[in-house]
């Protein structure tokens, strides 16, 4: 993993497996927060320092290594741990970094080795999306069997259109359930290269 302490774009380290720095990356600074961060270069472009957002400020590191905060004119007093953000490095972190009588968080790694981005997403998300996608597939299949049962003559033209209304209903009120879950997944999408999902 490599603990390393980032202190201007050019990024000194004090390790023996050093980790380099840069504008973009997605790095973890679990004595600040345990979500990550996204480096930047000095957004007042009046330092050559690195820069991560906290709690609506900036936090810059200077020259020995130490957090300078926007409002601070003085250096910090700690030194900051900072790992880039990969699925092994937020495992470590989470072993290490875990308070006593906590529950560790289960990291499920479903990553290929060409991976270079990673969204976490909580299992109770991911199951809510399950979900919704199962049931709408249920609707398009139920719909499917009506067109087919139309098809083939089998109901009355009064029974079609009563279907084609209860259809129409179920289907407005699906469009609008998967249209709110796109938003809830395109919120971290755009936060990646990929960007959001648009019709």
């Amino acid at each position: 993993m490599g603990k390393s302490i980032s202190t201007t774009s050019n990024t000194q380290t004090t390790n023996t497996t050093p980790a380099t720095f840069k504008a973009g990356d997605s790095v973890l600074c679990p004595s600040l927060s345990s979500s990550p961060f996204v480096l930047s270069n000095d957004p007042r472009g009046k330092r050559d320092l690195l820069a991560l957002t906290h709690d609506g400020s900036y936090f810059y590191y200077d020259a020995q290594g130490y957090f300078v905060p926007a409002c601070d004119k003085e250096t910090g007093d700690y030194q900051p741990s900072l790992f880039h953000d990969t699925p092994a490095n937020r495992a470590a972190i989470t072993t290490l970094y875990a308070v006593p009588g906590t529950t560790s968080i289960k990291l499920i790694d479903l990553t290929d080795h060409d991976d270079d981005e990673v969204i976490l997403m909580s299992s109770c998300m991911l199951s809510d999306t399950a979900c919704e996608v199962l049931g709408s597939a249920e609707v398009m299949h139920d719909i499917g069997q009506l067109l087919y049962l139309i098809y083939n003559e089998e109901i009355s033209p009064n029974q079609a259109k009563s279907m084609a209304r209860l259809v129409h209903d179920t289907t407005d009120r699906w469009h609008n359930i998967l249209s709110r879950l796109l938003d809830t997944l395109n919120k971290p999408l755009e936060q990646t290269k990929f960007g959001k999902v648009e019709g």
